[in-house]
């Protein structure tokens, strides 16, 4: 006979499978081989999770069926990282679609949980690879129909899940050959097990007794509503007032009379032993020295409201002056010399990321409602964030679209060809035809052993040469591995060649490299600049 699991039992499952994924998060990045050794699908995928959590701390106790499943799915896409975590959040989105609201949690409920599942995450990726995240989740829904099928309970479905979870993981390097000639499985679908596992060993109680990770979250930041301040003058009182209070003896009825004496927008709530309170007076020292006879005060807030007016007055003359732009965009770039040379190409708002620091899908869509424009266009500037940077874009309330930009360089020639009279269609189309006349290489360190696209020997440490993302080049130094990746990319027929040197790439390096590749291909033009992205000595471009 199944056991009947609680709302609560299912939350504290997750924020315990969480933890487990940010524990093992660098198990999972050292997995990472394809389609370069870089290492960030568990970090990803551990800040997707632990965004669902920290929504869902947010949530009333005894919320219902369909917020829980809101605050998940708005989590899970607001805090995914890259294509991993993207990934992720959709696996989520379809595991709250999957089962019927109010439907106990039972094996029937677990089947229709995971084929929505499937289908969500599939639909996500225009191209699936088989040996990935994506044939893990096929066949953990394949097995969820087994145990339909077969009368299992609930707790034999999951543990059937989680066995053919890592069964499906094992067999990932025989679909995918990349993760066999490396001799690791597939990350993303080792994450997904983990989280599987974890969250099945948590609600099943297999480590002992839980502790209520939940509302431990809950209790470091207890959810309040605070009454916005609109217009300071007209009001008695200066200051608003607000903290949190300690206390195994408060009576909030007393609490409440005594703040009516002090101000006004008076409020104390909570349980023991948290509190919260905040009203609007001109004494705050009062207020504060009642509350500290009667338990412990932290996170204080006094604000002057006139102040907080008059700042507030001056921000929203800013906006009301600034012109709004036909056309704005977004850019995703590491190095503040990157950055600086974007906004000189016009880009109003540079989110920082790149390939080991994904941007998350809310990141990008605040970076979006900053910009001035009636219309805006995101350029990612990387492969692994194009699908967030695509969430972000649905999510807006304005019109906004994406150039799949995969580097930094391509962003430089799509910025040159936008016509801002144009549609944003019309800008999209041309932006993104640009890029194919943009070939990029990119030289950073192995961190593992592997193979280049030839089939040579990657050791640790090595410099290798990444051009369109196929490992073409590797050697000691960078200078020879960049003249090497250059032939690679048939720099002897282009016309220009854009270098962007790393943070770690002195100046009296960058001038020797551009020597060398003038003294290599004599009729190509050079174009030096300070990138200061992190990891990556030189990223250079050919056109």
């Amino acid at each position: 006979m199944s056991t009947a699991f609680t709302s609560n039992d299912i939350l504290n499952a997750i924020a315990s499978a969480s933890k487990t994924l940010g524990e093992r998060k660098e198990e999972i990045n050292r997995l990472n081989v394809f389609p370069v050794p870089d290492g960030d699908t568990g970090t990803n995928m551990s800040l997707t999770i632990e965004s669902v959590v920290s929504n869902l701390s947010q949530l009333p106790i005894g919320a219902s069926g369909a917020d829980i499943r809101k605050a998940i799915t708005t989590g899970a896409l607001m805090g995914a990282r890259g294509n991993s975590g993207v990934i992720t959040s959709q696996i989520l989105r379809g595991l709250c679609e999957g089962g019927p609201v109010g439907d106990p949690f039972d094996t029937a409920f677990i089947n229709a949980a995971f084929q929505r599942a499937q289908e969500v995450a599939f639909q996500a990726v225009r191209k699936p690879v088989e040996g990935t995240i994506l044939t893990v989740l096929r066949d953990v829904a394949a097995a969820a129909t087994n145990a339909a099928k077969e009368g299992l309970t609930t707790e034999d479905a999951l543990e059937s899940l989680v066995d053919e979870a890592y069964r499906s993981v094992q067999r990932t390097p025989d679909l995918l050959p990349v993760l066999k000639e490396n001799g690791v499985v597939d990350a993303g679908g080792f994450g997904l097990a983990i989280l599987l596992d974890a969250f099945t060993s948590a609600l099943l109680g297999k480590e002992g007794e839980l502790t209520d990770m939940l509302s431990q979250i809950r209790s470091t930041a207890p959810v309040v509503a605070i009454e916005q301040v609109n217009d300071w003058e007209g009001s008695q009182y200066r200051y608003c007032n607000e903290f949190l209070v300690d206390s195994d003896s408060l009576d909030k009825d007393e609490a409440l009379e005594f703040l009516s004496t002090m101000g006004d927008c008076e409020l104390c709530v909570g349980e023991v032993p948290k509190f919260k309170v905040h009203v609007h007076s001109n004494t705050p020292d009062k207020v504060l020295a009642y509350f500290l006879e009667r338990g412990q005060i932290s996170e204080v807030f006094i604000h002057n409201m006139q102040l907080q007016s008059a700042e507030r007055t001056h921000k929203l003359e800013e906006e009301t002056q600034q012109e709004i732009k036909p056309l704005g965009f977004v850019a995703v770039a590491a190095g503040d010399g990157n950055a600086e040379i974007l906004r000189s190409l016009g880009v109003d708002e540079v989110v920082s990321g790149g390939q080991t620091m994904n941007p998350s899908t809310k990141d990008l869509l605040d970076a979006v409602n900053k910009v001035p424009a009636e219309k805006v266009i995101i350029l990612p500037n990387n492969s692994n964030i194009i699908m967030a940077a695509q969430s972000a874009a649905e999510l807006s309330e304005i019109p906004c679209a994406v150039v799949p930009t995969k580097s930094i360089p391509q962003a430089f020639s799509a910025l040159f060809v936008i016509d801002v009279d144009a549609s944003l269609e019309t800008n999209v189309e041309e932006m993104t035809e640009a890029l194919a006349e943009v070939k990029t290489g990119e030289i950073t360190t192995a961190i593992k052993d592997s193979h280049d696209a030839h089939g040579n020997p990657i050791g640790v440490g090595d410099v290798i040469g990444i051009a369109d993302g196929s490992i073409e080049a590797v050697g000691s130094e960078v200078e020879a591995v960049a003249l090497k990746l250059l032939e690679v990319m048939e720099a002897e027929d282009a016309d220009t060649c854009t270098l962007l040197a790393g943070e770690d790439f002195s100046d009296d390096q960058l001038e020797a490299l551009a020597e060398a590749i003038e003294e290599a291909f004599p009729d190509i033009e050079i174009d030096s600049h300070r990138g200061g992205q992190p990891l990556y000595p030189l990223i250079l471009s050919v056109e």
